[in-house]
């Protein structure tokens, strides 16, 4: 480790950065977790991402788009309106090397439909990877990869798109989408009065001679340098899906008016904004009044993302507060072989294998949804439950993370605390954590039996672990009671739980057995270590970690 010395003293004692690393092979439950759903074949792909997006040029693009927040330009120098965000090269950088590498389209064939073999399982990977390097730019990058499943409802159109859209080619150039290289697509759902509720929305489209014609708002309309948006209004039989590119037909600007960017707590290399439609271009997609049912294919993938984003912040809180403790030396010692530190450090990496073991089988789930029913059902029942679990652990996580890093860990300098800022919005994007319940609840009523075949596969699967059956049991009741709502946020995280259990029983059981004893067996203690794990399993989790 390279020293400095001042006028006064000599820098020592600290941890060398944790860069220029493979992210891929230096993660052991992420290759198993690869591995056990179908995508052991992609190992040298995934290294080579993992080596590129560990190095320390790509940390140092991750900082510098997040201190160099974009910029609306509403008008140009003759007054004329533009609505442009501008953002600093890094940003663009960021995008690039993530469509160069296909995180945005290559989950689908050319013509739109589903790549199939195991193309969700490699790209989460690649998610979940470059997650942990910078998370704002992977905003645009979800929403136009989970895109294609709305525009699916409308053929003709998706087969005019899809040409731009599986390019693997970044054009961030302000033209209209049929004439890039490129393009990205963002979406526009929630207006100030609904939020949530998106019935409530008063955006009005109304037909004419080429097209429907938009009038209204959103307060939140993710990702506005995107190409086209995905945006809901109302037309004449209700509720229905919109296509609305940046530039109409004839190549003039259409007439989206930004009316700021959002000032947000984190995610700031991305934009977010808010809008107004006047007499804006769109086309339909789907059918008129059909709306939710159009958007909602596109949420369930952007749902997916939000947990593996997740999981990969996690992991990454992980990596950084096992490498300082390896480094950093304390009272004597290292701080990893304090026992107190070694106790957080391997309930923390308990942690991460089960949620990584959890959103694999997930995307294992969309990879087989198309052909097996059994999958389809697991991919609808567990998709809110996982995001809601996933999602809600990462800030407290990342706190923690931070405070294994001490001071050094609350400072901008670093990345844990850019993690921790950025770490909420998942929660709170695509569906807050009740939306998530509800939707669970939904797909109960809905199906069932199909519904009853899952929790039957999770208990079978997680068979033999510690407190596996009580919470299928648990699980089971809660869900027949008249007042189901009342519990469904201990039901649902119990679900998941469980849902871990058995996708880690089929990774590594003995984890598996130690997250059961400790999360469904036992109540697991409000902050990380408090609990116990015998000291050879405390080695094995922390060498699995980082090697």
């Amino acid at each position: 480790m390279t020293q400095t010395a001042f006028a006064t003293h000599e820098v020592f004692n600290q941890s060398p950065p944790f860069e220029d690393v493979d992210l891929y092979l230096a993660d052991r439950p992420l290759v198993e977790a690869v591995a056990a759903s179908g995508g052991a074949s992609a190992e040298r792909e995934l290294s080579d991402f993992g080596k590129h997006w560990g190095s320390a040029d790509m940390a140092a693009r991750g900082r510098v788009a997040n201190e160099n927040t974009p910029k609306l330009r509403s008008f140009d120098s003759r007054g004329n309106r533009r609505d442009e965000v501008e953002f600093h090269p890094a940003y663009h950088e960021l995008m690039a090397h993530s469509a160069h590498a296909g995180v945005h389209n290559s989950t689908w064939t050319r013509e739109g439909a589903p790549a199939g073999g195991a193309s969700e399982v490699v790209r989460a990977a690649k998610f979940y990877i470059a997650s942990q390097v910078e998370t704002g730019h992977l905003c645009p990058i979800t929403m136009t990869r989970a895109s294609v499943a709305a525009l699916a409802s409308q053929p003709g159109l998706l087969a005019k798109v899809m040409p731009v859209l599986s390019s693997r080619a970044y054009d961030p150039s302000f033209t209209p989408w049929w004439t890039k290289r490129g393009m990205t697509v963002g979406m526009g759902m929630t207006e100030k009065q609904g939020g949530t509720d998106v019935r409530s929305n008063m955006t009005r489209a109304e037909r004419a001679a080429e097209g429907y014609r938009i009038t209204g708002h959103k307060w939140f309309m993710s990702a506005p340098m995107c190409d086209a948006f995905l945006v809901l209004a109302q037309a004449g039989q209700g509720l229905s899906c919109f296509f609305v590119p940046r530039f109409v037909p004839d190549g003039s600007i259409n007439a989206i008016h930004f009316q700021r960017l959002k000032d947000k707590l984190g995610n700031r290399s991305n934009a977010s904004s808010e809008v107004e439609f006047h007499g804006a271009y769109g086309e339909l997609v789907g059918e008129e009044g059909k709306g939710i049912r159009t958007i909602i294919q596109m949420v369930q993938l952007t749902r997916q993302d939000c947990a593996i984003a997740s999981a990969g912040l996690m992991r990454s809180g992980l990596a950084h507060a096992t490498h300082h403790a390896r480094h950093r030396s304390v009272f004597q010692k290292h701080l990893a072989d304090q026992p107190l530190m070694q106790a957080v450090l391997s309930d923390m990496a308990l942690n991460v294998e089960a949620s990584i073991a959890l959103v694999m089988r997930l995307c294992r789930a969309f990879d087989r949804a198309p052909q097996e029913a059994a999958e389809a059902a697991y991919m609808r029942l567990l998709t809110p439950a996982i995001k809601y679990w996933v999602c809600k652990s990462a800030p407290g996580f990342l706190y923690e993370a931070m405070e294994c890093l001490g001071g050094n860990g609350y400072v901008e300098e670093g990345i844990l605390a850019r993690h921790y800022r950025e770490s909420p919005v998942n929660a709170i994007w695509e569906g807050s954590g009740n939306v998530m319940c509800l939707d669970v609840l939904r797909a109960l009523s809905r199906e069932p039996d199909a519904a009853a075949a899952v929790l039957q596969q999770l208990a079978g699967e997680s068979r033999g672990l510690s407190g596996a059956a009580e919470a299928a049991a648990f699980i089971a009741k809660a869900f027949r009671r008249s007042d189901g709502e009342r519990v469904a946020r201990i039901a649902v995280e119990k679900l998941a739980l469980l849902a871990a259990c058995a996708a880690l029983n089929a990774v590594a059981p003995r984890s598996a057995e130690l997250f059961a004893s400790t999360r469904l067996a036992g109540t697991h203690g409000g902050m990380y270590g408090a609990t116990e794990i015998a000291a050879d399993d405390v080695r094995r989790l922390l060498e699995r970690a980082l090697p």
